[in-house]
């Protein structure tokens, strides 16, 4: 993501005066009376989307670059959705391309019904692809799509480059960012899930049957059913895959004895998610002091970090950093990553980030509550936040806090509203549900101690015979603390 120039920020008032410019009436294009007609020339060429190609000023890093990255041309169809929307996408796959070390040369859209069966962006404009890419030079070809393993054949038998699709691109980002065992298990498991289905060959290279002399094969003794390449390759990546899902097993059981200590004990979980880049690292650094990796990349984060916070009356919890989201994440991704993404669905709270100077913050929300949904966690609460307010300009902070009036409006770069949010974010979490009165002799400390930690302390009075204490704790606590309850009268008599 772009650095913007940093802001004057101003006031709620101010914000709130702004006015939204509307549209001219007058303005406006005529209403297109043949009905949902693509435009001719739209299908019949292929649209340039300018600000395409990567910018390199150094002359060190221009050198440097053309030694190391890879060369690339984009390729998206418009299927639905504004040019707009289009056009987007394709940026968000330019910074993907970035971030997995390419140098962008160019970017092509073609407006379409559908992307073709063969080819994807269709037949002829396949060559005026190919005479695109001998003129920039390029040494690979980005489809912003999933391709299946047909297309992605026909496109390089007939570009002679190499073509990769968005879920490629986006499994090669987790597999350079991964860190953690259990992060580099999850990523292979996606990759070879993605790879087992897109298995090709050429020729001989696919055979390991024998037959006979006449055949082309070895004669006598060397005749049977054999195996192909291509079976060969399937049985090794399925085998493989078996043995990572059974290391995943074993390395998500210390992550759920960490859970079920939390939920035995009542700690409330609050987890941090959102779109790739939103700066939920660096939300949970300014809360927490954790200091996890802030980079601005994508995907900078994959290992969930879980940090201890406590609130304004003494309350603790917990908040997680999780994986970031991007629209039409791979679904190999989302079932390997389930185990890490778990601690979305378990949390009592999501704290969902979105970055307010994004030209597009809806369709981020969007995209990210779609893998909610698909993971499970869309019943969980949701405090929306809206990040890098000082990076947004007075219009974007205008209409989001009219769009979305129960957000917090921060900057975890700043500091900027941070103390609101833990205020939001305290009001919501889970009260514990047993409400006691208890007299505590000044020896049992431990018990007045847990009370401050897991539960809610309203009422704390010393006496001559101990600490008469009024709180909210969980029922397990309760239960310790029941032969030490007193009724409201006799605490007064105390």
């Amino acid at each position: 993501m772009t650095a913007h120039p940093e802001r004057s920020v101003a006031t709620d008032n101010q914000h709130d005066e702004l006015l939204v410019e509307r549209l001219d009436p007058q303005e406006m294009s005529q209403r297109d009376y043949h009905g949902a007609q693509q435009d001719l020339a739209d299908r019949q060429s292929l649209r340039r989307v300018a600000g395409m190609s990567t910018e390199l000023q150094d002359v060190t890093e221009v050198e440097y670059r053309r030694l190391q990255l890879e060369r690339v041309v984009l390729v998206g169809v418009w299927t639905s959705g504004s040019q707009a929307d289009a056009e987007r996408s394709l940026a968000e796959l330019k910074l993907l391309a970035e971030t997995a070390g390419s140098q962008v040369l160019d970017g092509l859209i073609q407006r379409r019904t559908r992307p073709d069966p063969a080819t994807y962006i269709g037949r002829g404009k396949v060559d005026e692809l190919r005479e695109l890419v001998i003129a920039t030079g390029a040494d690979t070809v980005i489809c912003d799509g999933e391709l299946a393993a047909a297309q992605l054949r026909n496109l390089e038998d007939r570009i002679q480059i190499k073509v990769i699709d968005r879920t490629a691109l986006i499994l090669d980002i987790f597999a350079a960012h991964a860190k953690s065992a259990e992060g580099k298990a999850q990523v292979e498991l996606a990759q070879l899930q993605y790879l087992r289905q897109r298995l090709r060959g050429w020729g001989g290279n696919l055979s390991r049957q024998a037959g006979g002399r006449a055949g082309g094969g070895v004669g006598i003794g060397g005749r049977g059913p054999g195996e192909t390449k291509l079976e060969t390759d399937r049985r090794r990546i399925s085998s493989r895959i078996s043995k990572l899902r059974a290391e995943l097993r074993n390395l998500d059981a210390t992550r759920e004895v960490k859970r079920s200590e939390r939920r035995r004990n009542e700690v409330p979980s609050v987890a941090i998610v959102g779109y790739t880049n939103a700066g939920k690292s660096s939300l949970l650094n300014r809360m927490t002091g954790a200091g996890v990796l802030v980079e601005d990349a994508l995907f900078a984060t994959l290992d969930p970090t879980t940090r201890r916070a406590t609130s304004a009356d003494g309350r603790t919890y917990t908040l997680t950093d999780t994986v970031g989201f991007v629209r039409h994440l791979p679904h190999d991704l989302i079932e390997a990553f389930a185990s890490t993404l778990e601690e979305s669905a378990d949390s009592d709270l999501l704290l969902h980030v979105v970055d307010a100077s994004d030209p597009d913050p809806a369709g981020q929300i969007q995209a990210v509550r779609s893998v909610l949904a698909e993971i499970g966690a869309g019943h969980v609460p949701e405090l929306l936040v809206l990040n890098k307010m000082d990076a947004a300009s007075a219009e974007q902070l205008t209409t989001l806090r009219s769009t979305y009036r129960d957000a917090a409006v921060i900057s975890a770069r700043t500091g900027w509203g941070i103390d609101q949010l833990r205020a939001m974010t305290e009001v919501r979490l889970p009260r514990p549900a047993v409400e006691i009165r208890v007299l505590l002799p000044y020896q049992r400390g431990d018990l007045l101690d847990r009370i401050h930690r897991t539960g809610e302390l309203l009422v704390n009075e010393h006496t001559s015979e101990g600490t008469v204490v009024l709180a909210r704790v969980n029922a397990a606590l309760a239960a310790e603390l029941a032969p030490y309850e007193v009724t409201a009268v006799e605490s007064t008599k105390s």
